[in-house]
């Protein structure tokens, strides 16, 4: 590769990296450190499995857009005006509930680093009120900087802190005997765990609309951004995997009961670190929590208003672009929908967020053959062909054995 490649693939780097800052947040800080701070190492293969399954309908969203040179949304539309509407309004769901539990999460992690004692809500609004500021100042192009650093910057702590744990050993007794994950009661943990691993299916409409800003800031080739999205979920799917190994080598066989709503577990697992690696490292846990959700709530609240904007604008027949204002308007509108949710429905606020996760996941068939059908016929390697089909059947596999549960084992 000679120097013009590095420094084109070098500019294209962006979008990948953004999805992936999206990705370690509830699914990873959460879902991924309670499967191995509950079952040890015993949905490790699960989870990789899930990435794996998953990565060819990513994949089909960015070569999509850079053949086509349209957002998936664009292609839904192209579909039929009900696959846009049925994407709109998952999405819409979606984006609200998703909105209210990063941010809550979030604040309850800045907790560590503000004086006083400020509630939950107050710092949702401060926090709120400081994205918005990011955003709206610059939208893709100051996500798309401070994406790198915070991936850099998360990647480094979270390995230096596998580091220390691993060395110092598992706090299981040696006795201690694992409970077994491979019982129908934990069926809906694993399935709201896969449902957000890496990220929401609808993330590769987001994504989609990320890579097309992109090329509005630099011209992004076929090539450069696949590996801009190779790495970024690479990356994405690394941390799932270091998040398992903590929560199975700091909390797995303690004592201490697993608090299963997302607030209460990121305090808990800040806590569990600092009684097992050393009362230092309670801030240099709590900063790396706080990275990832921070990172988090910037491309959500980036993201799903970008899909928004332009799943309506499309579905009301516009033939002209957006409006620049329009995109910050449904940033503002979001924002505050979330935080609605947040002071109405704060205590229901756990249940709905098991309650998008297990929805990410039941949809995903519907959106993984959507992404499918779209580049299908378009020059798709046999073995991406092959793995896709693997992964329609078994997302589809999966969510008819949680279906059959729900409605007949439950």
């Amino acid at each position: 590769m000679d120097k013009t490649q590095r420094i084109n693939r070098w500019r294209a780097l962006g979008p990948g990296l953004v999805m992936a800052s999206a990705a370690v947040g509830a699914s990873h800080l959460v879902a991924s450190t309670q499967s191995g701070a509950l079952f040890g190492w015993q949905l490790l293969w699960l989870i990789v499995l899930v990435n794996i399954f998953k990565y060819p309908f990513f994949r089909f969203g960015v070569q999509f857009t850079l053949i086509n040179n349209k957002s998936l949304i664009e292609g839904y539309q192209q579909k039929g005006q009900g696959w846009l509407i049925a994407f709109t309004l998952l999405n819409l769901i979606a984006a609200v509930v998703n909105t209210a539990g990063v941010l809550l999460l979030t604040a309850s992690l800045l907790q560590y680093f503000i004086p006083g004692n400020l509630s939950l809500t107050v710092l949702c609004l401060l926090l709120l009120a400081f994205c918005l500021t990011i955003l709206l100042a610059g939208h893709y192009r100051v996500l798309d900087g401070l994406s790198r650093l915070l991936m850099l910057s998360l990647t480094i702590c979270t390995f230096a802190a596998l580091f220390i744990a691993w060395r110092n050993g598992p706090m299981a007794p040696a006795d201690f005997v694992s409970p077994s994950p491979w019982q129908l009661s934990a069926l809906a943990f694993i399935v709201a765990t896969m449902g957000w691993m890496p990220v929401p299916i609808e993330l590769s409409a987001i994504n989609s609309m990320w890579l097309r800003s992109k090329q509005k800031l630099t011209q992004v080739s076929l090539t450069d951004g696949l590996f801009d999205f190779n790495l970024g979920y690479f990356v994405a799917v690394i941390l799932a995997v270091a998040f398992v190994a903590l929560g199975a080598l700091l909390q797995h066989g303690t004592e201490q009961p697993i608090a299963m709503a997302s607030a209460a577990f990121a305090q808990q697992l800040v806590s569990m670190y600092a009684s097992t690696i050393g009362e230092w490292s309670r801030l240099f846990i709590a900063f790396i929590a706080f990275m990832c959700m921070f990172g988090t709530t910037l491309a959500v609240l980036d993201g799903y208003a970008r899909t928004l904007n332009e799943s309506f604008h499309l579905m009301f027949q516009r033939d002209d672009a957006p409006k620049p204002w329009t995109l910050s308007a449904w940033t503002v509108l979001q924002a505050a929908s979330g935080m609605a949710i947040i002071l109405f429905f704060q205590t229901a606020l756990s249940p709905m967020l098991t309650f998008a996760m297990t929805l990410a996941f039941l949809t995903t068939p519907f959106f993984a053959w959507l992404n499918f059908s779209l580049v299908r016929g378009s020059g798709i390697s046999s073995f991406m062909n092959l793995l896709a089909w693997g992964g329609m059947v078994y997302l589809t596999g999966f969510s008819l054995l949680y279906l059959i549960w729900y409605l007949f084992w439950r």
